[in-house]
C-alpha cells in the first residue's frame, strides 16, 4: 500500500494537491506532451498535437479523471478506466508538464489516484500500459512497485513496432 497524503511536501516543492479535473482544465492538459511519442504514451487513442474536442472525446467515459496542482498551477492529469467486477482497473491518460517533471509531481499524482480507488472503489489491483520505449516510465512505475505480467505488440503512429508492457499493482 503506498502512503502518501495531499498536500505533502514533494521534490522540493512546498504542495503539491489533487482534485478532480473539469473542462477548463484540458487546454493547458493539452499543452503538456511536447511530441507524438508522448501523445501516444498517454493514450494510443489520442493524435498530436493533442486537442481539446479529441482529449475530451476520448477521456469522456473515464473516472477519477484527476489534476494536479501545485500554487493553483495545473501540472499534471491521470484517469481511471475499465473498473472489472469492482476489483480491477486501469491507470490511463497520465501526463505531466514539462516544468514539473522529475520534481515528485507523477508520484503524487498517481499515489493521489490509487488512494481513492482504494477507499472509494475498494479496487485491489490497478493496471496500465507502459511501452518499451518508455523507458522514464518503467523505470517509474517499477519504483512504484509496477510489476510487468504480459506483453503486447503495437504499432506506433509512424508505423514502428513497439511492445505493450501491462504492468499491475497489487493494492489493499
Amino acid at each position: 500500500m503506498l502512503n502518501i497524503a495531499p498536500g505533502t511536501k514533494r521534490g522540493g516543492y512546498s504542495m503539491y494537491t489533487c482534485r478532480k479535473a473539469n473542462f477548463e482544465d484540458l487546454s493547458k492538459i493539452c499543452d503538456f506532451p511536447i511530441s507524438e511519442e508522448e501523445v501516444f504514451f498517454m493514450s494510443p487513442k489520442l493524435q498530436y498535437p493533442l486537442t481539446v474536442d479529441h482529449f475530451n472525446e476520448v477521456i469522456k467515459d473515464r473516472m477519477n479523471q484527476t489534476t494536479i496542482e501545485y500554487n493553483g498551477e495545473i501540472c499534471g492529469f491521470a484517469s481511471v478506466y475499465n473498473v472489472e467486477n469492482n476489483n480491477k482497473c486501469w491507470l490511463g491518460t497520465v501526463i505531466v508538464s514539462p516544468s514539473f517533471r522529475n520534481k515528485g509531481a507523477a508520484e503524487f499524482l498517481v499515489k493521489d489516484i490509487i488512494r481513492v480507488i482504494e477507499k472509494e472503489l475498494s479496487i485491489k489491483e490497478l493496471h496500465l500500459v507502459c511501452h518499451n520505449i518508455n523507458t522514464r516510465g518503467l523505470m517509474f512505475y517499477s519504483r512504484l512497485g509496477f510489476t510487468p505480467y504480459e506483453i503486447e505488440k503495437r504499432i506506433t503512429p509512424s508505423g514502428e513496432i513497439i511492445a505493450a508492457i501491462k504492468m499491475k499493482l497489487e493494492l489493499g
